[in-house]
């Protein structure tokens, strides 16, 4: 099908409308609008955007997480589920996010329910997000859903922005050592060597593998910056293997200073996410499968399964996932406590906030940790360099003198 967008009039209200539709032509449009109780003025069939709009208009988690709160918002106020898409798609500031609603609004007024028209952009609606949704227009607590989303969604923002925030000052730090060091052998080691090429002396063996690198880097610099671009297409191409996708998850478990952060994060969106079902009415497998995918990690999600297959033989979670790898035991124990008081999904949710606190004192750690490591860093290499450039000279002076 074919998108078109219009301007129209309500014949209702004589309120002026605009929007997108999907037809196999432009009168199809028109009869479609006709029948939806509008009368077209313009319809015009959607230009294909170019690459550049479509990278500068990509939905962010910022985009979705505005919209989901807008969105129960207005259905918590009474609107009916179209009325309340029109005013969103009208309030959204994203040109692919608004299209995107306009879209969902057509297939909704078209007949179809909200999980089967967001289901159509599966890179923006999540699995979670689907079955929130789902549950929630099949227990009239949509808005309720909505909420819950809104609320996962902030937490988990919440959550990589302090990491990437811890992340930010040791990479400026890096980045200064290495702009330091190529300055070093670019500007002063060059200097080094004529001054020796000018008294006649032999330069010093550290001294000359510095002078062979600075070399290198002046006049090889496209092709280190080759090598560079290849690497880092090879490392962004190998991600996106299985094998990729494995190595990945394997060392967010097992690297050093953060495989405990990692592993708190994974449990504490596990534990929430399966809160979030639980609470809406999703039984328990489909919660189980639906919290391992958003954990986003393969390594675990194949040990939820695990668990998923004893569940589904009638064992309890908290047995099924206390004999799982990488399962903290907050997890299996705060089950078991919710299992035997008939609220899991509250308990759930406790230990959810247990380990998203966790993380928090975690990121604060690691960023004290880290920044000393490369200030020190720092010192050992520029000072070796600094040294190899140094002792020649004074050896130099020393010898003349």
């Amino acid at each position: 099908m074919r998108r078109y967008t219009y301007k129209a009039r309500d014949s209702k209200t004589g309120k002026n409308v605009k929007g997108v539709i999907q037809a196999d032509s432009e009168r199809a449009a028109g009869k479609l609008l006709i029948q939806q109780g509008y009368a077209p003025d313009l319809i015009e069939e959607e230009k294909e955007k170019g690459f550049l709009a479509k990278l500068s208009n990509k939905v962010t988690t910022n985009d979705k997480i505005v919209f989901t709160r807008q969105f129960a918002t207005l259905i918590g106020a009474g609107l009916p589920l179209s009325s309340a898409l029109r005013t969103v798609a009208e309030q959204t500031n994203n040109k692919t996010m608004k299209a995107v609603i306009e879209e969902i609004l057509a297939d909704v007024e078209a007949g179809k329910n909200l999980t089967e028209s967001c289901a159509k952009f599966p890179d923006i609606f999540d699995r979670v997000y689907l079955a929130l949704i789902e549950a929630g227009e099949m227990s009239g607590t949509l808005d309720l859903s909505l909420k819950r989303l809104a609320a996962q969604q902030e937490k988990d923002q919440a959550i990589m922005a302090k990491i990437k925030s811890a992340l930010t000052s040791p990479l400026i730090t890096l980045v200064v050592i290495i702009a330091v060091i190529v300055f070093m052998l670019i500007e002063v080691v060059p200097q080094v060597e004529d001054l020796y090429d000018s008294l006649g002396e032999e330069l010093p063996f550290l001294t000359k593998i510095l002078v062979a690198v600075a070399t290198f880097i002046i006049t090889k610099w496209w092709l280190i910056l080759l090598i560079l671009g290849l690497l880092v297409w090879l490392i962004m191409w190998f991600r996106k293997t299985p094998t990729g996708i494995r190595w990945a998850a394997m060392i967010k478990l097992n690297v050093p200073l953060f495989k405990g952060l990692f592993l708190r994060m994974y449990m504490g969106r596990f534990a929430r996410t399966m809160q979030n079902l639980l609470s809406t009415g999703v039984a328990m497998l489909d919660s189980m499968q639906i919290s391992a995918e958003a954990m986003d990690n393969i390594i675990l999600q194949e040990q939820i399964e695990i668990a998923e297959k004893d569940v589904r033989a009638g064992k309890p979670l908290s047995e099924s996932v206390k004999k799982v790898d990488y399962i903290l035991p907050l997890v299996p124990q705060m089950a078991a406590i919710g299992e035997e008081s008939g609220k899991i999904d509250e308990m759930l949710g406790k230990a959810a906030q247990v380990y998203e606190d966790e993380v928090d004192e975690q990121v604060a750690r690691i960023s004290e940790m880290i920044e000393p490591i490369m200030m020190v860093l720092l010192a050992v290499m520029a000072g070796g360099i600094l040294g190899a450039i140094l002792f020649p000279i004074y050896s130099l002076v020393s010898s003349i003198a």
